[in-house]
């Protein structure tokens, strides 16, 4: 992912460079200082996630309003016209991805769930408006679900003994969750995120026989760094 967001930038800058060149050498007559250029810094950066990032939903909605706010710019589109859009898009887009991770569900959830029902001991650890440390060295671990709201936690199981698939929950709103795994295992993440997002700090290639660590994260205008 990070490769393709680094191949996707350099060949945007090598556009704006090529035009403003061109234009120095009188071959084109590009106005790049249209009238709502400065949309193009909310434009591209999210069309650019569409396709770089893991999770879509603020990407598309911030390329929708990015498109909007051109639009009025360009005269094509009032300004009382964007709220009367946009915000009915942003509130589908948003119906649209609950539903749809209603329906088909993922694999974290159901382990939690499947995990409780055998008497699993499955973590439990939230932050609201503080921070919580979570180390599992040499402990046996299941799963966990973290939840951080105003606040950050730190779910370290690097160390921990892990001897079969398991999941982690996180649900990070305007807070920050952190999550250590070993290098010996498969790591599978989903995300949910709006305004927010999920990076994979360290790259883990798949093992062949290794269990699995599933990782479903929700991040509302809050993050989730695996490491």
């Amino acid at each position: 992912m990070k490769k393709l967001s680094k191949i996707l930038w350099g060949v945007a800058l090598i556009l704006v460079g090529g035009i403003f060149a061109l234009n120095a050498f009188g071959i084109t007559d590009i106005e790049v200082f249209f009238d709502g250029w400065w949309t193009l810094f909310i434009i591209v950066p999210c069309f650019i996630g569409l396709f770089s990032e893991r999770e879509k939903t603020g990407n598309i909605i911030g390329l929708l309003i990015g498109v909007f706010l051109l639009l009025c710019c360009q005269d094509v589109l009032g300004f009382d016209m964007l709220w009367k859009l946009a915000v009915p898009a942003i509130i589908v887009i948003i119906g649209l991805k609950l539903i749809l991770t209603a329906i088909f569900g993922d694999k974290a959830t159901k382990l939690i769930v499947q995990s409780r029902q055998k008497g699993d001991d499955v973590k439990t650890g939230c932050a609201a408006f503080s921070g919580q440390d979570m180390n599992f060295d040499g402990e046996n671990f299941d799963g966990a679900e973290l939840s951080a709201v105003f606040g950050g936690i730190k779910c370290d199981i690097s160390n921990a003994i892990i001897e079969k698939d398991c999941a982690i929950t996180a649900s990070a709103i305007f807070g920050g969750i952190d999550i250590f795994v070993p290098d010996n295992v498969n790591v599978k993440i989903s995300s949910n995120s709006i305004f927010g997002g999920v990076s994979e700090k360290k790259h883990h290639p798949y093992i062949d026989g290794a269990v699995t660590v599933y990782i479903n994260a929700t991040c509302i205008f809050g993050g989730t760094e695996i490491k």
